[in-house]
């Protein structure tokens, strides 16, 4: 006999007719999380890359501490025709018992030329220099290992920067003011001035740090949801216009106006601590809805370095609708990641209603759902019929948003959809932006110029403008911001009306008369209507020679050409200085562009002597101020302290990493239905067999 023991072999027994329910069940649950795991819209979630999220502010009770060292933000602004001047005066003070460093990241105008910035230390004034990014980072290392109060300002986005102030001692009030200059562009005759007060959270590669080896910006401290800000907010508006400024509106705020329907006014927040979790956002127009057209010149001097400097804004032809407007394919891409749950996805939804309930039976159209992961509507454009029309509209209800925010595989699947050689194509994106990969970004849509247009819609409260408006600048298209659900409407009639009708094609611009170089922008794009041609650009002059010549301006309007002229002469203006920085900002704008096309830093030579020339802030230029007085005898002791942030109104706890399920695919709402139908079979059959 075999040393080994024989196991003995019990046959199983036959199931009960409860065994047989509860089998069935089990298996079936079991088919529906295979199915749910290898849903269509997970398919691609392992290439993913997570959320750099940032993280909740929690106060570590240290009362030596100050935690909230941000104690206001006033901002005062000044607009004289169409240029704004902005002063931004943020105050740090140190209530606790030991010196700090704040580090602060805050937004600022896409826009917006830095050109200056002065530190108030009790009766003492600093006046920051311009340098180079590097040196000015040693500079205040060195400041601030030194035990001397220093401020350090740099920028991370060409919207969003990065306060540092160090050696903070306990009891001070450092008050940091930021000057910046910014061209008001009107759009159908309406003008507006937005001041973003909150930078939202971004999703980025976790494998991105800094030398320390700590998440990067990204990681900024946010205040719990439905947590007030401690931060006081204050601004102050004036408007001095050549005509009466009427219809002053905010959008985002109560607000006091004293001056309307004349031609100065001035506004003012209405409520005592007003709400800085959202953008500001002020619109007006002038009398008889004119856009500001005209010419202005700057002559240098030897301060300025003797260089002379034009802006010229002329009003297109109003849009003449086409007697035949030829069929059109829209992609519409839209944001379902988890910063866009809740209030933004709702706002997406109205907005997504009114853009594809508006297209023509000629239409076809497609729409992308996108998060971790991305899912179509259909593998082609449909015809935009009823039917499709409903099946896209439910598809988007039935989503809740979650997941990361992974838009470039978005967008690159889009390109890599087929389309006829005849068709015109409009790829309209619906997000909110919070993302750190612009340039990874524009340089898709660049390659892809001549495949489609990008039209960006911009949804929530603190939209990150930055994404937005340079998506739609490498597509050639036109920016819009969506920041609540009644403002929907609006903006899909118009972006319709911009689409079926383009205004101004073959756009070209000469000078006779006036010798001028360094023109922006190089190339004119087409005018898709409602905004004026823009151009910005060095004049040479004579000593004691007024500037004389014209500009002229041709194109092809719907009906036929269309021919402009500016006369040069009487329209220089000695207070026009920062028509210098302006175009300075535009220049470093358009080098950033190739930069991010090219990729690298093909351009960082250009755009820091650009920086450096023009006192201006840029990727590659910073801001540093130092005290030369050593105040803190110990500043290795001194806690560095980041300033959290409110979150963007609107945007949910979900925005910094957690998950928040998504609607289940078809395919998951098959396998459950499988469930309940195994189920129910099997029921039945008990039932019948006990009747019997």
């Amino acid at each position: 006999m075999s040393p080994l023991r024989r196991v003995p072999f019990h046959p199983l027994r036959p199931l009960t007719s409860v065994g047989r329910v509860m089998l069935c069940i089990a298996l079936s649950l079991f088919a529906a999380i295979l199915t749910l795991a290898w849903s269509p819209a997970r398919a691609d979630d392992s290439e993913a890359r997570k959320g750099e999220s940032p993280y909740f502010f929690i106060d570590n009770a240290d009362p030596g501490t100050d935690r909230l060292p941000l104690k206001s933000t006033a901002v005062d602004v000044r607009i004289s025709g169409v240029i704004a001047d902005v002063t931004v005066t943020q105050h740090y003070r140190n209530e606790g018992q030991r010196p700090i460093e704040a580090r602060y990241v805050f937004p600022g105008s896409t826009q917006a030329a830095i050109y200056a910035m002065n530190v108030r230390l009790g009766n003492r004034l600093l006046t920051a220099r311009i340098r180079e990014k590097q040196q000015a980072r040693i500079e205040y290392d060195n400041a601030k290992r030194e035990g001397k109060t220093s401020a350090l300002l740099e920028q991370h986005r060409p919207n969003v920067f990065e306060m540092n102030v160090a050696n903070i001692l306990p009891g001070d009030d450092v008050a940091v003011e930021l000057r910046y200059t910014e061209l008001l562009v009107p759009t159908d005759a309406q003008y507006g001035f937005v001041f973003p007060t909150v930078v939202g959270p971004r999703y980025g590669s976790p494998s991105v740090a800094d030398a320390a080896g700590r998440p990067t910006w990204a990681a900024t401290p946010y205040l719990r949801g439905g947590v007030e800000s401690n931060t006081a907010f204050d601004l102050k508006l004036r408007v001095d216009a050549p005509i009466a400024v009427k219809d002053i509106v905010s959008s985002s705020h109560e607000i006091r106006v004293q001056g309307a329907d004349t031609a100065h006014a001035s506004v003012s927040l209405a409520a005592a601590k007003a709400a800085n979790n959202r953008d500001f956002i002020l619109s007006y127009r002038l009398a008889g809805d004119r856009i500001a057209s005209g010419l202005m010149l700057y002559r240098g001097d030897d301060l300025t370095g003797g260089e002379n400097f034009f802006l010229a804004m002329v009003e297109p032809p109003k849009a003449v609708p086409l007697q035949q407007v030829t069929p059109r394919d829209y992609i519409f891409v839209v944001d379902i990641s988890g910063s866009m749950h809740g209030y933004p996805l709702d706002t997406a939804k109205v907005l997504m209603q009114n853009l594809i309930g508006g297209l023509r039976p000629s239409d076809t159209f497609n729409v992308m759902l996108f998060s971790g992961s991305s899912r179509m509507l259909s593998p082609t454009s449909v015809p935009a019929t009823r039917a499709n029309i409903e099946r896209a509209l439910q598809a988007l209800t039935q989503t809740s948003g979650g997941g990361g925010t992974e838009i470039v595989p978005a967008l690159r699947r889009v390109a890599e959809l087929p389309k006829p050689a005849d068709l015109s194509r409009s790829v309209i994106v619906v997000t909110d932006g919070y993302v750190t990969v612009e340039s990874e970004l524009f340089q898709l849509v660049r390659r892809h110029l001549n495949e489609f247009n990008v039209f960006a819609f911009g949804i929530g409260s603190s939209v990150n403008r930055a994404l937005i408006e340079g998506l739609a600048r490498a597509g050639q298209g036109e920016a819009f911001v969506v920041t609540k659900p009644a403002e929907a409407a609006a903006q899909a009639e118009r972006l319709r009306r911009m689409i079926d009708s383009p205004v101004l094609t073959q756009l070209k611009a000469r000078f006779d008369g006036l010798d001028v170089y360094d023109v922006e922008p190089a190339a004119l794009p087409d005018v898709l209507g409602g905004r004026p041609v823009l151009l910005q650009g060095k004049w040479r002059s004579q000593p004691g020679v007024p500037a004389a010549g014209r500009l002229v301006l041709d194109g092809r309007a719907a009906d036929g050409p269309w021919h402009e002229e500016l006369m040069v002469a009487g329209h220089e203006d000695q207070t026009s200085s920062a028509l210098r920085h302006l175009w300075a900002r535009q220049r470093i704008a358009a080098l950033s562009d190739q930069e991010s096309l090219v990729g690298g830093n093909a351009e960082k030579e250009a755009i820091t002597a650009l920086g450096l020339k023009y006192s201006l802030l840029t990727q590659y230029t910073s801001f540093i101020a130092v005290d030369e007085v050593v105040r803190n005898p110990n500043p290795s002791l001194a806690p560095t302290v980041d300033q959290p942030l409110p979150l963007p109104q609107g945007v949910a706890e979900t925005a910094l990493g957690a998950e928040v399920p998504s609607t289940p695919e078809p395919a998951a709402w098959l396998a459950l239905l499988v469930v309940f139908g195994v189920a129910g079979v099997a029921l039945q059959r008990r039932r019948a067999a006990a009747v019997a």
